[in-house]
């Protein structure tokens, strides 16, 4: 008996040792298998899977069937970053000069790291609006209307409340927005490397509604708060200013042909021709306090307050303060256009009786006959009574990038 156990054991144990065999020849063959390697002896750590299992499953089936190795990491493509440019055609020659234009700043964009523009023209029934939103939903970085000051507007128009900025080139004989937020207007190219490097900076956007029907209580994009509420009301934006009167006829009265051969002078030349317009009588009413009235030359309101020239039309205006800025200009005769002149010219330091200005978010202003009618510098026609409202930093304006010493004098809302 005790030999029968002795062999019983014996066998026990043989049949043991066969099967941590097994385990062991099994787990190295499963490990070759994957392409894991054996722990060392005496450490417990989970073996290290390949890094091809960290690779994003789209990215790992992109490499399938391009013949690269297995285990080896591929480099994945890189998206260049690309501006879109629309570009109103009219404001060149030819189309040759328009073709240069465009070849100079593929060449920008190439040197800025970037993929050449999506270049969209304007036409006359679509001024800018659809050709951003075409660029929108092609997922475009940056937008660039290249054109005057209405190119820029109908651009803003599709981009206000977005997340895509505006890039400003120079290509109208104002391009006031750009001289009152300090960019480039002077070379294409240097505005073209401010809107692929330049930083983001969010501006307010006016609204002006033309002839709104009576207990208006429409938003500031002239969409009805109240349904059923009557007509679709004719709601423009702005950027710089808009203007009722003698500042409205002479961007109504200014040729294109003045502009092209005399540049941002031509106004001052139509100005002139227009002092003799007489005064009319205003109403205006800012944010529901009872309204001011004056006979005038004419009202402006404005986003922002730098004109042609560098002159501060007005001073105090701030083009992310949430508010608009308006004047009221009563001249009567030459002397108090003096009078106003050096007023304006002093930053108020010298005061005048003849100018009158406002603060507020919303104004309304009526005048008894119509009157002419623009918005920065584009004549839209006539109208007794307009509603200009603004959406604090509802637009997004690349300008240039902060250097160290600029960082120190930089500050919001200048």
């Amino acid at each position: 008996m005790p030999g029968s156990w002795t062999a019983l054991a014996l066998v026990a144990l043989l049949e043991a040792a066969l099967v941590v065999l097994a385990i062991v020849v099994t787990e190295s063959t499963t490990r070759a298998a994957l392409g894991r390697p054996r722990t060392e002896p005496g450490r417990h750590a989970r073996p290290r899977p390949s890094r091809g299992v960290f690779r994003p499953a789209a990215a790992r089936r992109g490499l399938a069937g391009k013949g690269a190795p297995a285990g080896k990491d591929v480099a994945e493509p890189v998206r260049l970053k690309r501006a879109a440019v629309i570009v109103n055609p009219t404001k060149f020659a030819s189309a040759a000069a328009l073709a240069g234009v465009r070849a100079r700043l593929d060449r920008v964009c190439r040197e800025q790291g970037w993929n050449v523009p999506l270049v969209l023209e304007t036409t006359a029934e679509d001024p800018g609006t659809g050709q951003a939103r075409e660029a929108l939903q092609a997922g475009v970085d940056v937008v660039c209307p290249l054109g005057g000051d209405g190119t820029i507007r109908a651009v803003a128009a599709a981009l206000a409340g977005t997340s895509t900025p505006i890039g400003l080139l120079p290509g109208g004989t104002g391009n006031l927005l750009a001289r009152n937020l300090g960019a480039p207007v002077d070379s294409i190219e240097a505005a073209m490397v401010t809107a692929c490097t330049g930083r983001n900076r969010p501006i307010d956007v006016g609204w002006l509604r033309i002839d709104p029907p009576e207990g208006d209580t429409t938003d500031d994009e002239g969409h009805a708060d109240e349904p059923q509420r009557g007509p679709e009301l004719d709601a423009h934006l702005f950027l710089v200013m808009a203007g009722l009167g003698y500042d409205a006829a002479i961007m109504e009265e200014t040729s294109e042909a003045s502009k092209k051969r005399f540049g941002w002078p031509a106004y001052v030349l139509t100005g002139l021709r227009e002092l003799g317009r007489a005064r009319f009588p205003v109403r205006v009413t800012v944010d529901g306090e009872p309204p001011v009235g004056r006979r005038v030359k004419t009202v402006l309101v404005g986003n922002c307050g730098r004109v042609q020239g560098g002159v501060a039309l007005l001073p105090e205006a701030k083009v992310d303060d949430g508010r608009l800025d308006a004047l009221l200009l009563a001249p009567k005769g030459p002397l108090s256009w003096l009078e106003i002149a050096t007023s304006i010219i002093t930053r108020g330091a010298t005061g005048s009786s003849r100018m009158k200005v406002l603060q507020g978010s919303r104004m309304e202003v009526r005048t008894p006959r119509p009157q002419a009618i623009e918005i920065d510098g584009d004549a839209i026609g006539t109208a007794s009574h307009v509603i200009a409202t603004v959406r604090r930093r509802a637009l997004l304006v690349r300008v240039e990038a902060l250097t160290q010493s600029a960082a120190k004098t930089d500050k919001p809302g200048t």
